[in-house]
C-alpha cells in the first residue's frame, strides 16, 4: 500500500513539472511545432492562429507584434451619446454607402492642404515627403480598403479629440429629435459632422495609422463600439500622414472593385486639388526567355528536311510572349476645376472638353457662360446649353434632371435638384462651386437652404444674359430646340417675364421667312399704333388667310403669326411688352383708329340693318350668338365669329376640346357664345338684309342666315357643332342654284334593293357534304379488309412463337 502511495505522488510530482515546462516554453514561444502534438490539439492550434492572422492584417504586422500592439494599447470607451450616435449612423441615418469615399478623399485633402499651408511658414514641415498625394489601394485577398495621404497626420492627443468625439455640437439635438420620434432625412452626413464615421456603413473594423511630425507613429483601432491608440510597433513607415484601412462588411466587398472605386472618385472627387491614385492591375504582353526543357521538346520533331537556320540565329537567346499581370498607381483625377481659373485664360477647346467630359454628350456646346459671383453668397460656375434637346425633353416636363452639378470645395456633392433651375431651364448643363455651403450637406437641406434660393437667382439671370447674348445665327438653332422651354418660361417665371418676352420669336406678316422679335416688332409699328397685333392658328397660311386680319393687313399693321398650341397661353401671361398691349385679331374692341367719316357711316349703316341684327340675335341664331354686329375689320368676307374679350378665340377652343384629359362632351358645355360681326358691303349680307325686311318669316333668308353662320364657323376657327343640319342647308342651295326642284325625290331601281338569292350556294353546299359523307364511307370500306388481314397475320404469328416468348 506504500508503494502505491509512493508511486501516485511521483506520478502528480511528474505531471506538475512537465505543466511548469510547457508553460516556460509557451512564454518564451520557442516549442517546436511538432512536439507534443496530438491530432486534436494540433488542429485547434492550428485554427486559432489562422483565425488570428486573418483577423486583421497590416503590412509589416506579423502575429505577435498585433498582440504586443493590443496589450499596450489604451482602450477608451466612446461618450454615451456617442456610442448612441454610432449606433444611428450605422443602421438608420444612411441609404448611400458610396458617400463614405467621398469623405475619407475629403479628409485627406483636408489634410493636405494643412501640411501645406504650413510649409509657407516653415518649409521644413515637409522633409519626410513633399509628394503630397492621395492614395487608394484594395486588397481583396484581404477584404480591405487603404486609404492613404502624406498630409499633416495626427498626434496621440489629436486621435482622441478628433476620432473619439462625433459632432460636439450637435449631436445632442439631432438625439433628441430622433427619441421624439420626428422623421429625419436619410442623406444627414455633413449636417451633424460625422463624415469619418461613414466608413462603418461598409466596414466593421477600422484602423488608423497616423505619423504626425511631433509624434510618433500611432494606430487607431475601433470596431464602433469602442477604440484603442497604441504605438505602432513597426516604427515610422509612413514618414508623414495618414492610413486608413477599412476591413469591410460581406455586403460591401464590391467597392474593393477597380471599376467600383474609379467611378466613385469620378463622380466625387475628380476635381480634388491633390493628385489621387488608384493601386490598379493590368495584363500585358511580356517577352520570357524560353527554358532549356522547352527548347529541347521544340527540338524533337525537326528532320534534316526542316528549314535551315542560319549560326547566328541559333545563339540569340529564345523567348516567348506571355500574359502577365502587372500592378501599378494609376491616376484618377486628371481633369482639372477649369471654373476656378479666370475666363481669359480658358480656351474654347478647353471648355468644349469640359463640356463633355461631365455631359457625356458628344456634341460641342452651343454656348457657355462662365462666371463668379460675390456678395451673399460667393460660389463659381460654368453654364452650357446644349446643341440638341433631348428626345424626352416635353415628355418628362418638370421631372428633376441631373444637368446642373453641385461642389463645395471642389467636391461633388449631388446633382438631384428640383430646385436648382427652374423647370423651362431644365436643359441647361453645367457645374456650381461654392464656398459658403457644408461641405457634406444633404440634399434635403440645401433645398431649403437660403443661400441656394440666392444661387438660383444668379444663375438663371446669367443663363438668361447668355441667350441674350448669342448670335442671331446660333439663337435661331437654340429657338429651333428650346423655343417652347422660353414660352413656359413666361408662363412661370414672373420675376424674369420681360426678360424672357425678349427672347420670344414669332412668324410675322412682315416677312415671309425667320422670325421675329417683339423688339424688332416695336421697331417696325406704325405711329400711333397702340397694340401688338397677333394671330392664332395652325399654320401659317391659315393665319394668313384669316377674315380677321383682313383689314388690318390692308391698313399695313404688322401682325404676329401664332401656330404653337403653347402661343396663346403665353400671350395671355404677358398682358404688355414695353407699355404696349397685345390685341388678339380674332377678339372684339379691334381697334383701328377709323376716322370720323368712317364712323359716321358705319351708323348710318347699323339703323339700315338694325331689324337684320335683331332678328338674327332673336330668332334665326340665338342659340349661337351673343348679338350680331356690323364689321368694320372685315374686306373680302360676308361675316366672322368673334370671341368677347375673355372668351376663348376658335384655335383655343380647339385646343381645348383635344386635351387628352377632356371630359366627354365637356367641351360643349362650356362653349361661350360668339358675336357675329356682318361685312355691310357684301352682296351675300345684302341680299340677306333684303329678304329678311320683305319677309321675316322667309325661309330663305333663315337658310341663308344659318349658311352664313356655318361658313362664319369654319372661318373662324371654330368646329360646327351640327354638321347635319349644316349639310342639309348646303343641299337646299345647291338645288336651288340648279333649278332642282325642292321636293323631288330620290328615285331607286327595285333590282337595286333586292338581295341575292342564297338558294344556290345552299344546294352546292348539301352536294359537296354529301359526297364528302360517301368518300368516307368508301374508305372505311376499303380499310376493313387490310385490317383484318392484319389482325390474322398477328394471330397466326402469336401461335407459331414459342410459349417462353410469348
Amino acid at each position: 500500500m506504500k508503494i502505491y502511495l509512493l508511486g501516485i505522488c511521483c506520478l502528480l510530482a511528474l505531471s506538475g513539472l512537465t505543466k511548469a515546462e510547457d508553460e516556460a516554453v509557451d512564454v518564451e514561444g520557442t516549442v517546436e511545432e511538432d512536439l507534443g502534438k496530438s491530432t486534436i490539439g494540433s488542429k485547434t492550434d492550428d485554427e486559432t492562429v489562422e483565425r488570428e492572422e486573418e483577423a486583421i492584417k497590416l503590412d509589416g504586422l506579423n502575429v505577435s507584434q498585433m498582440k504586443a500592439m493590443r496589450d499596450s494599447a489604451v482602450k477608451h470607451e466612446y461618450q454615451a451619446e456617442v456610442n448612441r450616435m454610432m449606433k444611428l449612423i450605422i443602421n438608420s441615418l444612411y441609404r448611400n454607402k458610396e458617400i463614405f469615399l467621398r469623405e475619407l478623399i475629403s479628409n485627406a485633402s483636408d489634410a493636405l492642404d494643412k501640411i501645406r499651408f504650413m510649409s509657407l511658414t516653415d518649409p521644413n514641415v515637409l522633409a519626410a515627403t513633399a509628394d503630397l498625394k492621395v492614395m487608394i489601394k484594395p486588397d481583396r485577398e484581404n477584404h480591405a480598403l487603404h486609404i492613404i495621404d502624406t498630409g499633416i497626420g495626427m498626434t496621440h492627443a489629436d486621435l482622441v479629440k478628433n476620432l473619439g468625439t462625433i459632432a460636439k455640437s450637435g449631436t445632442s439635438e439631432f438625439l433628441a429629435k430622433m427619441d421624439d420620434g420626428e422623421t429625419m432625412n436619410s442623406d444627414l452626413i455633413g449636417q451633424f459632422g460625422v463624415g469619418f464615421y461613414s466608413s462603418f456603413l461598409v466596414a466593421d473594423t477600422v484602423v488608423v495609422t497616423t505619423k504626425h511630425n511631433d509624434d510618433e507613429q500611432l494606430i487607431w483601432e475601433s470596431d464602433a463600439s469602442s477604440f484603442t491608440v497604441s504605438k505602432d510597433p513597426r516604427g515610422d513607415t509612413l514618414g508623414r500622414g495618414t492610413q486608413i484601412s477599412l476591413f469591410m462588411k460581406e455586403e460591401a466587398y464590391d467597392y474593393l472593385e477597380e471599376n467600383t472605386i474609379k467611378d466613385l472618385v469620378k463622380k466625387y472627387s475628380q476635381f480634388i486639388n491633390f493628385p489621387i491614385h488608384l493601386w490598379t492591375s493590368k495584363t500585358e504582353q511580356v517577352e520570357e526567355p524560353v527554358e532549356e526543357e522547352e527548347k529541347a521538346e521544340s527540338k524533337e520533331g525537326e528532320t534534316d528536311d526542316d528549314v535551315k537556320v542560319e549560326d547566328e540565329d541559333d545563339e540569340k537567346p529564345k523567348v516567348k510572349v506571355v500574359d502577365k499581370t502587372v500592378y501599378d498607381w494609376e491616376a484618377m483625377n486628371d481633369n482639372k476645376p477649369i471654373w476656378l481659373r479666370a475666363p481669359k485664360d480658358v480656351e474654347q477647346e478647353d471648355y468644349n472638353a469640359f463640356y463633355k467630359s461631365f455631359s457625356k454628350d458628344t456634341d460641342e456646346p452651343l454656348a457657355h457662360v462662365h462666371f463668379s459671383a460675390e456678395g451673399e453668397v460667393t460660389f463659381r460656375s460654368i453654364l452650357y446649353v446644349p446643341k440638341t434637346a433631348a428626345h424626352d425633353l416635353y415628355q418628362d416636363y418638370g421631372k428633376a434632371t441631373d444637368n446642373i452639378k453641385m461642389y463645395v470645395k471642389r467636391v461633388f456633392i449631388t446633382d438631384d435638384f428640383e430646385e436648382m433651375m427652374p423647370k423651362y431651364l431644365s436643359f441647361i448643363k453645367g457645374v456650381v462651386d461654392s464656398d459658403d455651403l457644408p461641405l457634406n450637406v444633404s440634399r434635403e437641406t440645401l433645398q431649403q437652404n437660403k443661400l441656394l434660393r440666392v444661387i438660383k437667382k444668379k444663375l438663371v439671370r446669367k443663363a438668361l444674359d447668355m441667350l441674350k447674348k448669342m448670335t442671331d445665327e446660333d439663337y435661331e438653332k437654340f429657338y429651333k430646340e428650346f423655343g417652347t422651354n422660353v414660352k413656359l418660361g413666361v408662363m412661370e417665371d414672373h420675376s424674369n417675364r420681360n426678360r424672357l418676352a425678349k427672347l420670344l420669336r414669332w412668324q410675322s406678316s412682315n416677312s415671309d421667312e425667320g422670325l421675329t422679335s417683339l423688339t424688332a416688332y416695336m421697331e417696325r409699328m406704325k405711329e400711333k399704333q397702340e397694340h401688338i397685333y397677333f394671330m392664332t392658328g395652325t399654320s401659317r397660311s391659315e393665319c394668313d388667310k384669316s377674315p380677321f386680319v383682313e383689314k388690318l393687313l390692308k391698313r399695313g399693321y404688322e401682325v404676329l403669326y401664332l401656330v404653337d398650341p403653347i402661343d396663346e397661353y403665353t400671350v395671355q401671361n404677358l398682358p404688355e411688352f414695353e407699355g404696349k398691349k397685345f390685341q388678339n385679331a380674332a377678339k372684339e374692341n379691334l381697334n383701328l383708329q377709323d376716322s370720323e367719316k368712317a364712323k359716321e357711316t358705319m351708323e348710318v349703316l347699323g339703323r339700315e340693318f338694325d331689324t337684320l341684327l335683331n332678328g338674327l340675335k332673336e330668332k334665326i341664331l340665338n342659340s349661337g350668338i351673343e348679338k350680331a354686329v356690323l364689321s368694320t375689320r372685315l374686306v373680302g368676307s360676308p361675316c366672322a365669329l368673334v370671341a368677347s374679350q375673355y372668351g376663348h378665340s376658335g384655335n383655343m377652343e380647339r385646343i381645348m376640346k383635344s386635351q387628352a384629359y377632356a371630359k366627354a362632351g365637356g367641351a360643349d358645355a362650356n362653349v361661350q357664345k360668339k358675336i357675329l360681326e356682318l361685312n355691310p358691303f357684301h352682296p351675300l349680307v345684302k341680299e340677306l338684309n333684303n329678304l329678311y325686311k320683305a319677309d321675316p318669316e322667309s325661309e330663305t333668308a333663315a337658310d341663308l342666315a344659318n349658311s352664313l353662320y356655318d361658313t362664319a364657323l369654319l372661318r373662324s376657327g371654330y368646329s360646327l357643332r351640327d354638321t347635319t343640319a349644316f349639310s342639309d342647308r348646303m343641299e337646299k342651295l345647291l338645288k336651288r342654284s340648279f333649278n332642282v326642284d325642292a321636293d323631288a325625290k330620290v328615285e331607286i331601281p327595285p333590282e337595286i334593293d333586292e338581295e341575292e338569292e342564297p338558294k344556290a350556294e345552299e344546294e352546292s353546299a348539301e352536294e359537296s357534304s354529301e359526297e364528302e359523307v360517301a368518300a368516307d364511307e368508301g374508305a372505311e370500306e376499303e380499310a376493313a379488309p387490310a385490317e383484318e388481314a392484319a389482325d390474322e397475320a398477328v394471330e397466326e404469328a402469336a401461335e407459331e412463337a414459342p410459349k417462353d416468348e410469348l
